[in-house]
């Protein structure tokens, strides 16, 4: 069993974009039931972060294939961004950001590094 948690950030950020993508929540849950089907692997579009060294021990993804219905005709490459961090040992989901390619170019490294540095797996 998988379990999904989410900073408090990237709530707001989903209400945010949820005002402007409407069906952004019910993509997200779509998004989780494919994650809970491909782990302890990754959908394809979801690569691993990098450049966070020593300091951030969990891995930390970022999806670029994410698909947003709200965006039509773009699929997959809607440009939406999602940042989460998957805690094997606990099979554990906890989604770190959301945004729009457009918005912003790349994601909160300093988010992941306050919020990951002193993760262990004992947490």
């Amino acid at each position: 069993m998988t379990d999904f948690d989410e900073l408090p950030e990237f709530s707001r950020e989903l209400k945010k974009l949820s005002r402007k993508y409407r069906s952004l929540p019910d993509d997200l849950n779509l998004f989780k039931k494919v994650l809970k089907a491909t782990l302890p692997n990754h959908p394809p579009g979801t690569f691993r972060i990098s450049g966070l060294a020593e300091e951030v021990q969990i891995p930390i993804y970022k999806v670029k294939s994410f698909r947003c219905t709200s965006l039509t005709g773009k699929g997959s490459r809607s440009g939406i961004r999602v940042i989460y961090a998957f805690i094997e040992d606990a099979c554990s989901i906890v989604f770190i950001e959301i945004y729009h390619k457009n918005r912003k170019a790349n994601e909160d490294k300093a988010r992941i590094i306050r919020n990951f540095q002193e993760y262990d797996d004992g947490n």
